[in-house]
């Protein structure tokens, strides 16, 4: 069993707790990389060491057992922890931003008490489940299906793509209670081990090869009634949304992170190796892509934490956390093409960390909607907000 986190780390200061989770990134996650590569899995000791740390619990109100930290802080703290491998932070990160938030906003005091200080402990691990063979991007067409049995429900349906799927204690499954209405959705809390629950294992991951996603099979799992997310049919879609924005936005600041690191270890890499009787740092053609390079990385750090500073003042910018999730996730796959041919022969042979980020952040341009619907969502907000008001969407213009 997971250990509780710390109870002394609620009398940190942010900064403190910030360079503490600093010095675990550079002391143990980064270190670690090589023998979670080698053993194909997260190692339970870091895991448990992850959970010790407090990082299941960085989004959860301190009244729930977790630290409670800002959406800014969590930037922050995402900034750190993901220089190292984002596939660690793929163990924790259903918990600290789409499942805790959903239940969160759109639980019952019962479900929050219940469930919110187990995962904010890492003893619940919670697994995310919307995506279908059919529904992705296009959430509403949903094809499992609740239906009344008692005072219960009764699931039947499958899932695909579920990150900690296969690990987690409580499924958060999205099902169709009114099949005369496709956007009737709800979520319920399902325990990954009742009866007619079933995971899968994918062959082969192409990226997150070490935190792979999982297939969720449901025949005819029952669900007492108060699993019902709110306790109301219908509101599935709702809380969805509110947990995706949060995933979002740190899935940008993860980007970030990933970005960081790789250009530390390229530009380390140009300082060290010689051609040409010289170093390949000293080319200018390396300096023009490392500083190409660090441009697009400050502007992603920069979208992102002004963002989170909007989410904080109390209002959700959806624009500004999916421009966040777009930029920056397409920012990070051209720093890591670029830092990969910085490499040379090293970024194709052998365990150099770069390719291996290289493969795994290629991932987050479709994780948390894929970069053509964000593409999308954006210029449809656009063309309503200035149909309707003048302006652009989440706009800074003065009104």
């Amino acid at each position: 069993m997971t250990p509780p986190a710390d109870p002394g780390l609620t009398d940190l200061d942010f900064d403190t707790y910030l360079r503490r989770v600093a010095a675990f990134t550079d002391e143990e996650l980064i270190p670690g990389e090589a023998e979670m590569a080698a053993a194909g899995e997260v190692p339970e000791r870091l895991v448990r060491r992850m959970a010790g740390l407090g990082l299941f619990g960085v989004s959860i109100p301190r009244a729930y057992g977790g630290l409670g930290w800002s959406m800014t802080q969590q930037v922050l703290l995402t900034l750190e922890f993901t220089r190292a491998s984002c596939v660690y932070r793929s163990r924790f990160s259903t918990v600290i931003g789409l499942c805790s938030q959903a239940v969160l906003d759109h639980g019952t005091e019962a479900q929050r008490r219940e469930m919110l200080p187990e995962m904010a402990a890492g003893r619940r691990v919670t697994s995310f489940a919307l995506t279908e063979p059919e529904a992705g991007s296009d959430a509403t067409n949903v094809r499992t299906v609740a239906r009344r049995s008692g005072d219960g429900w009764v699931l039947d349906g499958e899932k695909r793509y579920i990150t900690n799927a296969h690990w987690a204690d409580t499924l958060l499954v999205f099902a169709r209670t009114d099949e005369g209405n496709a956007r009737e959705i709800s979520a319920f809390l399902v325990e990954r081990t009742a009866p007619g629950v079933t995971t899968r294992l994918p062959e082969q991951m192409n990226g997150h090869a070490e935190g792979p996603v999982a297939e969720i099979g449901l025949d005819a799992v029952t669900v007492p009634g108060d699993r019902l997310l709110g306790g109301v049919p219908g509101t599935g879609l709702k809380a969805a949304m509110r947990g995706i924005n949060h995933a979002r936005l740190h899935v940008a600041a993860t980007c970030v992170g990933q970005a960081t690191r790789m250009l530390e270890e390229a530009t380390r890499h140009v300082t060290r190796r010689r051609q040409f009787d010289a170093p390949l740092a000293d080319l200018g053609v390396v300096q023009a892509e490392l500083g190409r390079c660090y441009a697009e990385m400050e502007a992603g750090r920069a979208l992102t934490l002004d963002a989170a500073r909007a989410f904080d003042a109390g209002e959700v910018p959806r624009q500004r956390i999916s421009a966040a999730k777009l930029y920056c996730s397409e920012m990070a796959g051209r720093v890591a093409d670029r830092c990969v041919q910085l490499l040379g022969g090293e970024g194709i042979v052998g365990p150099h960390p770069v390719p291996r980020m290289w493969r795994d952040v290629r991932t987050l341009r479709i994780y948390e909607g894929s970069s053509a619907i964000h593409e999308r969502n954006l210029g449809r907000a656009m063309i309503r907000s200035v149909s309707a008001e003048g302006v652009l969407p989440d706009s800074y213009r003065v009104r």
